[in-house]
């Protein structure tokens, strides 16, 4: 570029640029493309582009000036390895591959528009970034080109047998997953299914002490993934904790739809799963309240539930226990960049009136939201280097996608993360019943991940303003699994607390004091005092004649595969 005119020429080319790239983003994800009219009009700071001008050219000029001799420096550790810094066509190739990608993102910052839109440009540059990165070829890979000339091109096989077994399994590997079995050494706490019906299976699991607490406890897990990230090893197990600690544990396995569930509705997953599950424990235990506890989706789930029993004068849960959970949808985080009234409209087309998400398009869009560590990484490794990645049950669990009902879908979709409407009282009509969750005035117990990307902090802590019950807000350092799975035996991280709770979660913070360690000891404490009086712990599961053991625990209904 030789002038100032011609850098802004190339400002005003790239929102189109960026549009093209967006559109094939949302086409990958299978959301509908936005028409070039629609899109918005951008301008961008004048003298950010000046100062991106500057940097640019000076950089540029000390990349050429170098040559071949570049090093690409070991910060990104995509290019971290001898084998880029002693080949110099691939440090070269790394070098200005940086700084374009710097100065991409630099050009997305300085668009003056909405926040929405600015997201969206920079989530669309980052993925058009990720993947056109020199590491993702062989032909400029310089250590996936060592390894094969050190294995005499066994890697290059290897990875192409890699390549043929992901494409036959349907996504890419990120694990060896056939390190694990379910129920074999991954969700391994002994318990029973003592009740099932076509959404879900309702495990009890066995006592551990000889006393428990009087009001049993529920988890409503997300029916997203499956249910045992809470019971991986037991080691790290928040089910086999729950035992531990004295409390008679019920969990919720969703079943895995199929063509049979396909249109099953946001109505179904509360009356015929959280509700009927909330009845079952109270049958089984005898007792009219319980203790209950949603995560991620399954809060939502549960908070939905809490507000249709209110709303029909019950209140079957004493106290409620909400894990990276949005009830209130206005923060979404990154997400937001996904939902507008196009792509809702797109996929009510598609599956509104049945039909199933398949579980793979959900994880696929997870996993691209972090594509360096969660896609590329993994292409990279598997069929350039001819790598199998090692054991990992936590990324095990993360490809044992699962499907979603289309209808339940399409509902969730839009009255939550489009329009937000479980926060507005009575907007709602779930069930027969009008929705609101100030009804649900309970003692709970809420608990949100500082770096999570998928429940965003400030999503978590806004569930304070809508629940009118005695509150306890509790942060934990790391993202949306890291954060919940922290078991005190780690002695890992560390977590936030402050008695009194603020309008926003910037005044809660600015007071909250810092623990080591894990919540899990905090929320034991909690809990204790909403359990009751202890009792001697039952000597078999469920309760004869109507509920009995059907089978042993992890059951079926999680061992089913998308």
């Amino acid at each position: 570029m030789n002038s100032q005119a011609d850098w802004a020429a190339a400002a005003l080319q790239f929102p189109q640029e960026l549009a093209h790239s967006w559109n094939k983003a949302l086409e990958s994800f299978h959301l509908a493309p936005l028409p070039t009219e629609a899109l918005p009009q951008l301008t961008f700071s004048t003298e950010k582009l000046q100062a991106l001008q500057k940097a640019y050219v000076q950089e540029a000029a000390q990349i050429w000036n170098q040559g071949l001799g570049v090093n690409p420096g070991t910060s990104d550790k995509r290019f971290a390895s001898d084998a880029w810094s002693h080949n110099p066509f691939a440090a070269f190739s790394a070098a200005v591959y940086l700084l374009n990608a710097r100065t991409l993102l630099g050009m997305a910052e300085a668009a003056e528009t909405d926040h929405k839109t600015k997201a969206r440009l920079r989530f669309a540059v980052e993925q058009w970034m990720a993947a056109s990165a020199p590491s993702n070829f062989l032909a400029l890979n310089a250590e996936a080109q060592k390894k094969a000339i050190e294995t005499h091109g066994e890697s290059i096989a290897r990875g192409l047998k890699n390549l043929l077994a992901d494409i036959q399994q349907g996504h890419v590997s990120m694990t060896d997953e056939s390190a694990f079995e379910v129920g074999r050494n991954v969700a391994t706490t002994e318990g029973a299914v003592v009740f099932e019906n076509e959404l879900f299976q309702l495990i009890e699991y066995k006592p551990l002490t000889k006393q428990v607490y009087e009001r049993p406890f529920l988890v409503v897990p997300p029916c997203i993934n499956k249910f045992y990230i809470l019971d991986l090893q037991p080691d790290n197990s928040l089910i086999r904790y729950l035992v531990e600690q004295g409390h008679r544990t019920f969990v919720v396995s969703w079943r895995n739809p199929d063509a049979s569930l396909e249109h099953k509705t946001w109505d179904d997953y509360i009356e015929d799963a959280a509700i009927r599950a909330i009845r079952v424990v109270q049958e089984i235990s005898g007792r009219k309240e319980l203790n209950a506890l949603g995560f991620c989706v399954g809060g939502t789930i549960l908070g939905t539930a809490l507000a249709v029993l209110a709303a029909r004068g019950e209140k079957p849960v004493k106290a409620a226990t909400f894990l990276t959970t949005l009830l209130d949808f206005s923060d979404t985080g990154v997400l937001d960049i996904f939902v507008d009234e196009t792509a809702v409209k797109m996929r009510e087309y598609q599956l509104g009136q049945g039909g199933l998400l398949p579980g793979q398009d959900l994880a696929s869009t997870f996993s691209f939201l972090r594509p360096n560590d969660l896609v590329w990484n993994y292409v990279v490794g598997n069929y350039l280097k001819g790598e199998t990645p090692p054991p990992f049950d936590l990324l095990y669990w993360n490809s044992d996608s699962t499907n979603l009902p289309g209808p339940m879908y399409t509902w969730y979709l839009r009255n939550t993360y489009l329009e937000n409407n479980l926060v507005k009282p009575g907007k709602l009509t779930v069930c027969g019943e009008k929705v609101d969750l100030g009804s649900v005035d309970i003692p709970v117990y809420i608990y949100g991940s500082r770096e999570d990307h998928i429940v965003p902090i400030k999503g978590a802590y806004a569930s304070v303003q809508h629940l009118p019950g005695r509150k306890r807000f509790v942060m934990g350092a790391s993202g949306h699994i890291a954060g919940v799975i922290n078991p005190p035996a780690k002695n890992k991280r560390s977590y936030w607390t402050n008695e009194k709770l603020g309008q926003s979660l910037e005044e809660w913070t600015k007071g909250a004091k810092e623990h080591p360690g894990s919540w899990w000891p905090d929320w034991a404490g909690w809990l204790k005092g909403h359990a009751g009086k202890q009792v001697p712990a039952p000597k078999g599961y469920g309760r004869a004649p109507r509920y009995k053991a059907i089978e042993p625990a992890p059951g079926r209904y999680v061992k089913a595969k998308a």
